[in-house]
């Protein structure tokens, strides 16, 4: 009795109970925990779906017509990247075999392309990245630009930026191994299906070759207005002498006459050999 009556027994017990209570409890509860998870899988597979839901063969059908759609698109881009590379194969072929220089600027006003021609002219291995400065810095205006522009960079200003086509512009043009050509320019804006500025094109025409015949001609034209205003004159001095020769009687003068007529035709017989061989030597330069 007094055992039962030991305050540190009574604890021990109280302690026990509160143990067998919290065992009991805890089998409870996962018991019904296993329950509720064993349930659960069959709730699923045989509650029916919400009426707003798709079956599962909807979504499968979904699901494969989207991934045939990226599979036609793929297609289509791939197409799109060979036919694009086969245009830009034909066009480097197409620039490489002309005569003429072309120049591509984008609308920074870069160069972007030059075909061999364009390099040759220049005489630059590559003038991409460079812009007009750069490129006509030993460059001079000859004809064809506005009024009062003397720069590269003013002449070819309505081209880059879209407005106008510049035609016919005429450059003197030093070469970097101290040669000078003569380039007639053509600088036009491209633009696209929605009339914004894509980029310029140069087309480079040496005109150095018909500048020099041109001048040739200038000059032989020049020495054979001359010539002829010689022999008029030498004419006209002879005509005169004889003239004189025919009307007088005094043998003094006629001998001097006819020895100022003799000199006049020495004369113009150089004058007209010196016309022929100079001819002769610009007719071979040709």
């Amino acid at each position: 009795m007094k055992l039962l009556l030991n305050p540190m027994v009574l604890r021990m017990g109280g302690l026990l109970l509160l143990v067998l209570a919290a065992y009991v409890l805890g089998a409870f509860v996962i018991r019904r925990l296993r329950k509720n998870l064993a349930a659960e899988p069959e709730s699923l597979t045989q509650a029916p779906l919400p009426s707003e839901g798709l079956p599962v063969h909807a979504y499968h059908a979904v699901i494969q017509q989207l991934k045939q759609q990226k599979h036609e698109l793929t297609a289509q881009q791939l197409a799109e990247r060979r036919r694009a590379k086969a245009s830009d194969t034909l066009s480097a072929a197409v620039l490489a075999n002309l005569s003429c220089g072309v120049l591509f600027f984008n609308t920074s006003g870069l160069v972007r392309q030059a075909n061999s021609a364009a390099r040759k002219l220049l005489g630059l291995a590559s003038p991409v990245g460079m812009n007009v400065a750069e490129l006509f810095r030993s460059a001079s205006i000859r004809s064809g630009g506005a009024e009062g522009v003397t720069s590269m960079e003013e002449a070819v200003a309505p081209a880059l930026s879209g407005e106008s086509t510049v035609r016919g512009l005429m450059v003197d043009y030093a070469t970097r191994d101290g040669g000078r050509l003569v380039l007639e320019l053509t600088a036009s804006p491209v633009l696209g299906g929605d009339a914004g500025l894509l980029g310029t094109t140069f087309l480079l025409n040496d005109k150095t070759e018909i500048e020099r015949i041109r001048q040739e001609e200038q000059i032989h034209q020049e020495i054979s207005s001359e010539m002829a205003l010689r022999l008029r004159s030498s004419l006209a001095t002879i005509a005169g002498y004889a003239q004189q020769l025919a009307q007088s009687r005094d043998p003094e003068l006629a001998r001097q006459l006819a020895d100022d007529i003799a000199s006049e035709a020495a004369r113009l017989d150089r004058t007209t050999v010196s016309f022929l061989a100079g001819a002769k030597t610009a007719t071979a330069g040709f």
